[in-house]
């Protein structure tokens, strides 16, 4: 009798993530909404520059390495000739807000028919943990290494409450992956966002909290901890901000 698989069958590879890293379960919630709503073999996705490019490496899907920040762009390329295709942009918060924040605020603004998934995880990953968009105030990182001054550096930026509260988009939720409760809610949030595409209702982001233990300096543990103590409880509530019609 042959075994039940235990992973989605578009992920052929072992993921190269630091450990304690949440994008390899973001992936993988991801790739099991797509098997569950038969889209898994009706997928192109356009990756980020960052640590978000290890995608590619570990599904058997179609995929387009996008310059840096300009995902958004990309996938409203390939949503508008391949309408029936879904798109998902996927992301981290360094190239989706800071240097692909004119990139992913358009797609938004203009309620292209695509799903973005951005990993916040509080600076840049995978070039040394400098500061972005969404650094918190007072972190310490390889730019910051007195804590962010949001006097001169300006504060964190809320990406999904910005496009729920001030475009016509189809959704937006934010989520986090630090409990097997925030895993299923998170799951939720992902398959709603890409229903929303399945049924050409118009654009959908979901950002998910991740921990970067390594340019934290924590242990992962540490690190989702952190997570719920400091991003969650003080500045990145979770939840739906737009839901979609009907819902």
């Amino acid at each position: 009798m042959a075994k039940a698989r235990k992973f989605p069958e578009s992920i052929d590879k072992l993921s190269g993530f630091c450990p304690g890293c949440s994008h390899g379960v973001i992936i993988r919630l991801i790739a099991e909404s797509l098997e569950e709503l038969g889209q898994d073999k009706n997928i192109i996705y356009g990756i980020g520059v960052g640590c978000s490019s290890l995608l590619g490496g570990i599904m058997n899907t179609d995929r387009r390495h996008c310059s840096h920040g300009r995902a958004g762009a990309v996938c409203t390329g390939m949503t508008r000739v391949n309408p029936d295709t879904m798109i998902v942009a996927y992301q981290g918060d360094g190239d989706a807000y800071s240097i692909g924040l004119a990139e992913t605020t358009a797609a938004a603004y203009r309620n292209e028919n695509i799903t973005v998934f951005i990993v916040n995880n509080t600076n840049y990953g995978m070039t040394g943990g400098q500061m972005s968009h969404t650094t918190m105030p007072g972190q310490i990182t390889s730019t910051t290494i007195h804590g962010r001054d949001c006097e001169v550096t300006g504060y964190p930026i809320r990406f999904p409450e910005l496009v729920a509260e001030n475009f016509n988009v189809a959704y937006s939720a934010r989520g986090a992956i630090t409990t097997p409760a925030r895993i299923n809610k998170t799951k939720t949030y992902i398959k709603n966002a890409l229903e929303a595409q399945l049924n050409k209702e118009g654009y959908s982001v979901v950002e998910i909290l991740s921990g970067c233990p390594t340019n934290w300096g924590m242990k992962p543990v540490d690190a989702l901890q952190r997570i719920e103590d400091e991003l969650v409880n003080s500045y990145f509530p979770l939840g739906e901000f737009k839901k979609r019609e009907g819902k």
